[in-house]
C-alpha cells in the first residue's frame, strides 16, 4: 500500500492538470463560486464591520487600509456589505431556480407525458401566455404589487421563470417516453408515476441541470435589477443592486462605490456561467469525444 501512495498521489496531480488544460473556464468558475459561497456563508466573520453601522464622518472614503473597499455615502463599510450581498443573490439564486425547477418539472411532465388536451392547455395556453410578458417585466409587476421584500422577489422570479423549464422537461418527456424501456415498463403493470420517477426523470435530468446552472446566473442578474430599481430586498439589507443604485449620483466623484458591488455581480454571474458552459460540454458526447474528456 505505501508504495502505490506516490503513484496515485501523480496521477490525481496529472489528471487535475489536464483538467486544468482542457476546461480553464470551468475550473475558473468553480473557484469563483467557491469564494462567493465562502464569503456568504461566514460574512459576519469575514466582514470588518458592521455593513449597516453609519459613519457620517468616514463617508465616501476611497480604498484605504481601514476600508479596503472604501466607504458609500452614508459612512458604511463596502467590503461588508459586499460579502453581506453574497448571502443575498446566493439565497435568491438556489431558491429561484429551485421553485422554478419544481413548478417547471410537474407542469412539464404532465404536458409532456399524457399530451392530448392537457398537453393543449398547459403548452399552448398557460405557458404561451407567460411568454407573452418579457420575464422581468412580469416579476417587477409582482413584486410592486406585492410589495418588497427577499420573499417577494425569489417568487416573483420563478413565476417568470418557470416556463424555460417546463418547455425543456416537456421535450425530453416527448422523446423518451416512446423508448422501448418506458414501454416495457407499461407493459409489465408499471404505473405513471412509477414510470415518471424511475424511468423518465433519470434520463432527462442532465439537460436540467445545465439549464439550472445557467439559471442561478440569470437569477442573480435578476436580483440585482430588481433592487436597482427599488423593488428588491429592502433596506438597510445589504444587496448588490442597490448598493449600484445608491453609487448613481456618485460615479464621478467616488466610482469605488460602483467598481466592487459591479464586480462582484459580474463574477459572480460568470462563475455560473462558466459552470454551466463546462456540463454542458460534459454532458454532450460528441464535445466530449473531440475534448478527450
Amino acid at each position: 500500500m505505501p508504495e502505490s501512495a506516490p503513484g496515485a498521489g501523480i496521477r490525481f496531480l496529472s489528471s487535475t492538470d489536464g483538467l486544468v488544460k482542457r476546461q480553464p473556464l470551468a475550473v475558473a468558475g468553480v473557484l469563483l463560486l467557491t469564494l462567493f459561497v465562502f464569503c456568504a456563508l461566514f460574512a459576519p466573520w469575514l466582514a470588518p464591520q458592521d455593513p449597516a453601522a453609519l459613519d457620517l464622518h468616514g463617508r465616501l472614503v476611497g480604498p484605504s487600509a481601514a476600508h479596503l473597499f472604501g466607504t458609500d455615502e452614508l459612512g458604511r463599510d463596502i467590503l461588508s456589505r459586499v460579502l453581506y450581498g453574497a448571502r443575498i443573490s446566493l439565497i435568491v439564486a438556489v431558491s429561484v431556480v429551485g421553485l422554478s425547477l419544481a413548478i417547471g418539472l410537474v407542469a412539464g411532465c404532465m404536458a409532456g407525458f399524457y399530451g392530448g388536451w392537457l398537453d393543449t392547455a398547459i403548452n399552448l395556453y398557460i405557458m404561451n401566455a407567460f411568454l407573452a410578458l418579457p420575464g422581468i417585466l412580469l416579476a417587477i409587476a409582482f413584486v410592486a404589487f406585492m410589495g418588497p421584500g427577499l420573499g417577494n422577489v425569489i417568487v416573483a422570479l420563478a413565476i417568470s421563470g418557470w416556463v424555460g423549464y417546463a418547455r425543456l422537461v416537456r421535450g425530453q418527456v416527448m422523446a423518451v417516453k416512446e423508448r422501448e424501456f418506458v414501454e416495457a415498463a407499461r407493459a409489465l403493470g408499471a404505473s405513471d408515476l412509477r414510470i415518471l420517477s424511475r424511468h423518465v426523470l433519470p434520463n432527462i435530468i442532465q439537460p436540467l441541470i445545465v439549464q439550472a446552472a445557467i439559471g442561478m446566473a440569470t437569477a442573480v442578474m435578476a436580483e440585482a435589477t430588481l433592487s436597482f430599481l427599488g423593488l428588491g430586498v429592502p433596506p438597510p439589507a445589504a444587496s448588490w443592486g442597490s448598493m449600484l443604485n445608491d453609487a448613481r449620483s456618485h460615479l464621478f466623484d467616488s466610482p469605488h462605490m460602483v467598481f466592487f458591488p459591479a464586480m462582484a455581480v459580474m463574477l459572480c454571474v460568470l462563475s455560473f456561467n462558466f459552470i454551466g458552459d463546462a456540463l454542458r460540454d460534459y454532458m454532450d458526447p460528441r464535445t466530449r469525444l473531440r475534448a478527450g474528456l
